[in-house]
């Protein structure tokens, strides 16, 4: 009994053992951006550790294997549980070192990580276990572990626990194997009293840790955001974050800025009303993205509008831009007026399968800073949206900072004219991100600026609508290749073009 539950224990410890890979990763990525970069070199550096770990297993003496597995399970539960929490807060209040403790972080994690198969699989020998069941056993539950928990960190730990909580709670698994292991085999190791008593109080501290988990990530965000938080929430897609100052509420995803409610009329209205004062009588609009109903607002204004439909991926968006009376009064209560269909699900997909046509396409995406959103700036996704666009209608993209990011905004221009589509660059200042772009495209090229407003506006008139389409002599038109599937060259260009800013 006591060998197969130490079998079980290998399913456990590598579940945990891929679950901090994985939220080491998932948190690189939300605070740094660039998924891909992110999750290969956490992935990289971890599984360089576990190599250098499994070598250095040989060091452990065959005397003291069992005891050293145990304290080697209670270092992991205490430094992997820790560990989001650990980094976390380093990014909010040191972030300067972040990258540094990142992979030291990783590095030590795999290490010891590194040590646990082949210590296990040297206990089992101890037990005189046959070489060739032992591998196979061992081996099988390494790699069933690893399947259970990436199909259970993605679908229900990060969206609902967090990763602080998810740290801590691989913690206390890590630990809970130590403390059986230390139960079971008490007449085999030296000082079985002292492992129970510091296996007890690692337990405690973790679960300390994730008791407290809510209180060190408000704490942390604090740090990251500076303003009072009103709204966080993880949901399977994102890490959503609403803060308050005086009165400027502002909405960031993945720690980055989506809008500033001092100055988001400056970037809706511009995002909608040239394209759409120039079709008279456009009855049917599309939006995809713009979850926070701030287009769909000033689409509203127009009054030959009959339906807006709005395509987002994240239920818990638009859920909380419907029932949040701040954000409500914000979007002026557009996401529940009778005109909309809201329907959450990926944009390419949805447009695969259905077949209306529409008079006006807005697409408010977020910046193209990875590769799953580079995707819905490609060739192919233009295409598809242009096969729902009417003969004389209009699409318009939001397309990032034609100034702090030339090549991105003038790849994004020539996508669009590869899809087939007559484009009209524009930009607009939003003192929140400064100028900002959008390009209007279209199956006819005769757009013309339209000279009157008919719609409230806070921020356009006919003058102003017209300088949008002027760009200045330091600001010229770039020639740059498409974004396509297989190279996603924006996202390179993105990254490159904000990292001189930065810098």
């Amino acid at each position: 009994m006591r060998d197969r539950a130490l079998i079980l224990s290998v399913l456990i410890v590598a579940s945990c053992g891929l679950g901090y890979e994985l939220i080491s990763s998932a948190l690189a990525s939300y605070l740094l951006g660039d998924s891909i970069l992110q999750f290969s070199s956490v992935i990289g550096c971890y599984l360089f550790a576990m190599g250098i770990g499994s070598w250095a297993s040989r060091y452990v003496e065959d005397d003291d294997v069992l005891d050293r597995f145990i304290d080697l399970e209670m270092l992991i539960g205490l430094l992997g549980g820790a560990s989001a929490a650990i980094l976390f807060l380093v990014f909010a209040w040191l972030s300067t070192p972040f990258r540094t403790a990142l992979y030291v972080m990783v590095f030590l994690i795999g290490l010891m990580v590194g040590m646990e198969i082949p210590l296990v699989m040297r206990i089992f020998n101890r037990r005189r276990a046959e070489f060739r069941e032992l591998v196979s056993r061992v081996l099988t539950f390494d790699y069933l572990g690893a399947l259970v928990v990436s199909l259970v960190f993605p679908l229900l730990l990060a969206p609902h626990l967090g990763l602080l909580r998810t740290s801590f709670l691989f913690g206390l698994a890590n630990t809970g194997v130590a403390l059986w292991t230390a139960s079971a085999f008490r007449t085999e190791l030296t000082q079985p009293r002292k492992q129970l008593a510091r296996g007890v109080l690692v337990f405690g501290v973790l679960a300390t840790g994730l008791a407290f988990s809510g209180r060190m990530t408000a704490w942390a965000e604090k740090g990251v955001y500076g303003d009072e938080i009103v709204h966080a929430e993880s949901t399977p897609f994102q890490r959503l974050i609403v803060t308050r100052w005086q009165d400027d509420l502002r909405l960031y995803i993945n720690g980055n800025l989506q809008f500033s409610s001092r100055d988001e009329h400056r970037y809706h209205e511009a995002l909608v009303h040239p394209g759409l004062q120039a079709l008279p009588g456009a009855r049917r609009v599309l939006v995809l993205g713009g979850g926070d109903g701030l287009a769909v607002r000033e689409i509203l204004k127009t009054q030959s509008v009959e339906h807006v439909t709005l395509v987002d991926l994240d239920p818990a968006m638009t859920r909380m831009f419907s029932t949040s009376s701040e954000l409500v009064a914000l979007n002026h209560g557009s996401l529940k007026d009778k005109r909309v269909t809201v329907v959450n699900d990926d944009a390419g997909r949805w447009l695969e399968s259905n077949r209306d046509m529409y008079d006006f396409i807005v697409v408010d995406f977020p910046d193209p800073s990875n590769f799953g959103i580079g995707r819905l700036y490609s060739v192919p996704m233009f295409r598809l949206m242009k096969r729902h666009l009417s003969a004389n209608g209009y699409l318009v993209v939001q397309s990032t900072s034609p100034y702090f990011a030339p090549r991105s905004f003038w790849s994004i221009d020539a996508t669009l004219r590869e899809a087939g589509l007559h484009t009209w660059p524009y930009h607009a200042d939003v003192p929140s991100f400064g100028d900002w772009g959008f390009i209007l495209a279209g199956h006819r090229g005769d757009y013309a600026i339209p000279r009157k407003l008919t719609v409230p506006t806070r921020f356009l008139d006919a003058e102003t609508m017209r300088e949008l389409f002027v760009f200045p002599k330091d600001n010229p038109r770039l020639t740059m290749p498409a974004n396509r599937l297989d190279e996603q060259t924006l996202v390179r260009y993105f990254d490159e073009d904000w990292r001189r800013v930065i810098r």
